[in-house]
């Protein structure tokens, strides 16, 4: 199925004029991260890859491991909901995204100790990056 969708999409590119070959790249970039995005959201193994880097940087104890490791599970569970927004209805996205992102707050703030919530808080990266996956959390 990716596949047709591909060859569809680089069909319909090829078609456009050479003299427009930014729009040519920027449609085909859009598309990719759509489909890569789509695709690639994995609850259970985007909650281990961020349990593997919140073990260590919050320093957190084999009590509050279960704890934090539902929290995101539920959150990303909850997000995965919301995604599609976040192509047609980016408002509404970033608003549910909000909501959702508050009440994880609230569950790891019963969890975690107030040291280790404002470091949690302090690895929200510059700007949404694909590549890390603690963007999954904060966009």
């Amino acid at each position: 199925m990716k596949k047709i969708f591909f060859t569809s999409v680089l069909a319909a590119a090829c078609l456009l004029s050479s003299n427009d070959s930014q729009a040519q790249s920027d449609l085909l970039k859009k598309v990719a991260t759509g489909a890569a995005q789509s695709g690639a959201f994995d609850v259970k193994s985007i909650t281990n890859s961020l349990m593997g880097q919140l073990i260590p940087q919050l320093n957190l104890t084999k009590a509050q491991q279960p704890g934090v490791q539902d929290a995101l599970s539920g959150f990303l569970t909850q997000k995965a909901g919301i995604l599609p927004l976040q192509q047609s209805n980016p408002a509404s996205y970033t608003q549910k995204q909000t909501g959702l992102f508050n009440q994880l707050k609230t569950k790891l703030g019963g969890i975690l100790v107030q040291q280790q919530m404002n470091k949690f808080l302090g690895l929200k990266p510059a700007k949404n990056d694909p590549t890390n996956v603690l963007s999954q959390l904060f966009f």
